[in-house]
C-alpha cells in the first residue's frame, strides 16, 4: 500500500487554506502523496456537538488575529473574507463532481476567491465566475451538485471522518494517526517520511 496523508478539509476554513498553501508550497515536486477528503465542517461540528469559533465572538476575533499570524509567518497572501461563514454545501459537492484533471485548479481557484480575493464563493454570480476559469459548464455542475449520489457521498464522508474521531478542519491522517490543525502540518510530514 502506498503511505499517503489524507488532507480533510472544507473551503470554509482559514486554517485550511493556510495549511493547502503550506503543504503545496513544501511539495513543490509531488513526492509526497496527497488523499484530499472533502467533508462538510458544519456537518461534522453537529455530529460533534462542537460550537464553531465563528459563532463565537471571542473565539473569533482571535481566530481572525491567528490566521493573519500564521498567513505573514508563512508569506502566504491572505485576507479575511467579511462573507465568513458561509455555506459551502455546493463547493464541497463540486469537489466531488469534476474530473480529476480540473480538482487541482478548483481547489486553488476556490480557496483563493474566498481567503485572499474575499469574494463570497456561496453566491451563485461569483460562483460561476470560478466555474468558468476552472473551464467548468455551470449547467452541468449545478445538475450533477443535485445527483443524490453526489449528496450521499458528501454525507458518507464527513461522517467516516466523524467514526475516524476527526472533529475539525484542516486534519491529516498518516499511518491512521490524527494531526488536527495547520499547526500540525509538520508532525504528519515528519510521520509521513518516517
Amino acid at each position: 500500500m502506498t503511505k499517503s496523508i489524507e488532507f480533510y478539509f472544507d473551503f470554509i476554513s482559514p486554517y485550511a487554506f493556510l495549511a493547502y498553501k503550506r503543504l503545496k508550497s513544501l511539495n513543490k515536486d509531488e513526492k509526497v502523496n496527497i488523499i484530499y477528503k472533502p467533508i462538510l465542517l458544519g456537518g461534522l461540528h453537529k455530529l460533534g456537538g462542537i460550537t464553531p469559533p465563528a459563532f463565537n465572538e471571542r473565539k473569533l476575533k482571535n481566530m481572525k488575529n491567528d490566521c493573519e499570524l500564521v498567513a505573514i509567518k508563512n508569506n502566504i497572501n491572505f485576507k479575511w473574507n467579511t462573507k465568513f461563514p458561509i455555506d459551502s454545501l455546493y463547493l464541497m459537492r463540486g469537489y466531488l463532481v469534476i474530473d480529476n484533471l480540473l480538482k487541482k485548479k478548483f481547489f486553488d481557484i476556490c480557496f483563493d476567491a474566498y481567503w485572499r480575493d474575499n469574494i463570497d464563493i456561496s453566491k451563485e454570480k461569483d460562483l460561476n465566475k470560478i466555474l468558468e476559469k476552472v473551464g467548468l459548464n455551470k449547467n452541468v455542475f449545478f445538475k450533477n451538485i443535485q445527483n443524490i449520489k453526489i449528496k450521499e457521498e458528501l454525507k458518507k464522508l464527513t461522517n467516516k471522518a466523524f467514526e475516524k474521531d476527526i472533529f475539525g478542519a484542516p486534519t491529516f491522517v498518516v499511518n491512521n494517526k490524527i494531526f488536527w490543525g495547520q499547526d500540525r502540518l509538520d508532525y504528519a510530514l515528519d510521520e509521513y517520511n518516517s
